[in-house]
């Protein structure tokens, strides 16, 4: 079927012309829109300039994701990054983390300390204040001072300055102690300098969280620092870290100790052994290695083996944890894939060829380390690495070992490849039972007649397209994809299920037909896994009788199956309201205003435009 203009295509092939529903149908898109008044003007006295750190305070979750308590330890998390930063560097061998009574962080290392000369480009401001007091200023927008780097780019700091009640530095630099306060973003007074010291240099950081931004009760977790501060000891062997936490804050089952000092030269492998110490291990050895960058730009270290429990991968960049994965986990798992695969075909196991990555992870206990320059992540937080080229680097880097590894070791690499087989094995058997219990639920459903149903069983990827009436609904059978779309008419208007009994709500046939369907339940009798379409998509006409019954279809998914909507299986399609044709171009237009937008740009040129209006769906060749 030609894609082109195609609204069930698209919904594969290329950015669909559909939008998620919102939840919470709002109330303001019901009201009309207030009359306009002479005195509602909108002019440049109306636009807000934000300076400084005021953006930061007024919206903490675009740079710490939140004010929750993840948000509240993320800070600690750009501090130790900072220090970290210095340790890989080369410049720092020790980090402290003292954790006080009174609510008070503080963050000591020995690195070379936080420049206090007064800036270039604001000579009236040390480097120090302008790196506490403004977004994007710092030394790691290039490689020169740091080859990797993991703090936000001058943007962490000031941050955490911005987001605290008060934050104190001090900085031995040059065998001189120099300080200077701040709260809430704003310096409490210059850059001091507090004489000659010896046999000190580094930066200290010590900070309180602000309660107007937290709340009364936000408190830093000393577990929680605590297996922070671990974690990065981990990462990186040559540094050691300290842990100072007051005893109040301890409660008396809490196995966080007072003191503590992490040191790790084994980096990865010593983590793993750490936290599998007395799990039933597939293979003796886990396989673990490290990859240098030529001409120092960059490394990796990995480290995997595979349990009877529950699997776990930590992944990280330039020691920032990595959450939700990224551009480096999806190298290493094409690693573990393809080397697997090509060690089965060596030996002639060809049941191999079943096996994904997923397989393979599904218990493996593993950490992946890369350091790269100039990262790029989704978000601000860095939960995710975006940089395309990690992938391949780490694919590169991990795959000739572990080829290795495989081959060094006959029988562990037999073990292994046993385990994995039967983890997909198992994964496609429970694939099997749901299809069976599908097919069982669709021959005991009675189906609305006037469904034209797809014809896979599965209901990953499956889609229905609820539609006006018979016309509509002719015109969009023939122009699904059979296989996977299913299409459902509805005549006239459905019932208003707000102001509707339940009497008359199961009375009504189309309200009926839409359940049945859907295959699912209604309200507490809601099971997801019944459900027999990924997809529902409300394709109504693009005038105002069809959004009048989109809506009122949002107000049936809404009330009677909430789950649904917030299990995002609920789309709404946009259908064009107008053809426009000039020469050999045509386009669509979802509305007037859009109508007009496209004459002014697309077609003002020379030559005949012709528009034509589709009163609905079922005006439509299937092909459009």
């Amino acid at each position: 079927m030609d894609d082109n203009n195609d609204l069930f295509g698209a919904l594969q092939d290329k950015p669909a012309p559909a939008e998620r529903v919102d939840p919470i149908v709002r109330e303001a898109q019901r009201r009309p829109a207030p009359a306009k008044d002479a005195s509602d003007n909108y002019s440049a006295a109306d636009i807000e300039v934000l300076e400084g750190l005021e953006p930061v305070r007024r919206r903490p979750g675009m740079y710490i994701g939140g004010t929750d308590e993840k948000a509240l330890h993320h800070l600690f998390a750009e501090v130790i990054d900072n220090s970290m930063d210095e340790a890989v560097a080369g410049h720092a061998t020790f980090i402290e983390v003292e954790l006080d009574a009174d609510g008070f962080l503080a963050v000591t290392d020995n690195g070379r300390g936080i420049p206090v000369d007064p800036h270039p480009k604001f000579k009236s401001k040390s480097a120090l204040e302008v790196i506490m007091t403004t977004l994007h200023a710092g030394g790691k927008f290039d490689s020169k001072v740091y080859e990797t780097s993991g703090g936000l780019h001058g943007v962490g700091v000031s941050v955490v300055n911005a987001l605290s009640e008060k934050l104190e530095v001090e900085v031995a630099r040059g065998r001189k102690l120099y300080r200077q306060d701040f709260s809430r973003g704003v310096p409490k007074g210059g850059l001091q300098s507090l004489g000659e010291v010896h046999n000190r240099r580094g930066t200290r950081v010590r900070f309180k969280p602000d309660a107007d931004i937290f709340g009364a009760g936000a408190r830093f977790v000393p577990a929680r620092l605590y297996r922070m501060a671990r974690s990065k000891a981990y990462l990186f062997g040559g540094v050691e870290i300290r842990w100072v936490c007051d005893p109040s804050l301890l409660k008396e089952k809490d196995e966080t100790p007072e003191r503590a000092t992490f040191h790790f030269p084994g980096g990865l492998k010593d983590y793993l052994a750490a936290s599998l110490d007395g799990e039933m291990q597939v293979t003796r050895e886990p396989f673990s290695g490290r990859s240098e960058k030529p001409g120092g730009h960059g490394s990796l270290e990995w480290a995997v083996t595979w349990y009877t429990g529950d699997g776990f991968f930590n992944s990280y960049c330039n020691t920032i944890p990595t959450a939700e994965g990224g551009t480096h986990e999806a190298g290493f798992r094409n690693a573990m894939l393809r080397g697997l695969r090509a060690h089965a075909e060596l030996i002639g196991n060809k049941r191999a060829s079943v096996v994904t990555s997923e397989d393979i992870m599904v218990s493996a206990a593993g950490m992946l380390s890369v350091f790269i320059r100039e990262p790029e992540f989704v978000g601000q937080t860095k939960d995710k690495l975006a940089t395309v080229e990690a992938q391949r680097i780490v694919e590169n880097a991990v795959r000739d070992p572990f080829d290795h590894w495989l081959a060094d070791n006959p029988q562990e690499a037999t073990k292994l490849l046993d385990w994995v087989i039967a983890r997909a094995d198992e994964r496609l058997r429970r694939r099997q039972e749901r299809e069976v219990n599908r097919k069982s639920a669709v021959r005991k459903l009675r189906l609305p007649g006037k469904l034209a149903d797809c014809t896979q069983n599965a209901a990953a990827g499956a889609e229905l397209f609820i539609v006006e009436g018979d016309s509509a609904g002719g015109s969009a059978k023939q122009a699904r994809d059979r296989a996977r779309q299913a299409i459902l008419p509805l005549r006239g208007k459905i019932l208003n299920v707000a102001s509707a009994g339940h009497d008359k709500l199961t009375a009504n046939q189309q309200i009926s037909d839409l359940i049945q369907a859907l295959g699912c339940g209604t309200r507490s009798k809601y099971r997801d896994e019944d459900l027999r379409y990924d997809r529902i998509i409300i394709m109504t006409d693009a005038d105002v009788d069809g959004a009048h019954i989109a809506s009122l279809l949002i107000t049936f998914f809404y009330q009677e199956m909430p789950q649904l909507v917030r299990g995002g299986h609920l789309y709404m399609a946009v259908p064009p309201l107008y053809r426009i044709s000039q020469g050999g171009k045509t386009m669509y237009a979802r509305d007037d205003r859009h109508k007009d937008e496209l004459l002014a740009s697309e077609f003002s040129g020379r030559g005949k435009v012709e528009i034509g209006r589709f009163k609905g769906l079922g005006e439509m060749l299937a092909s459009q």
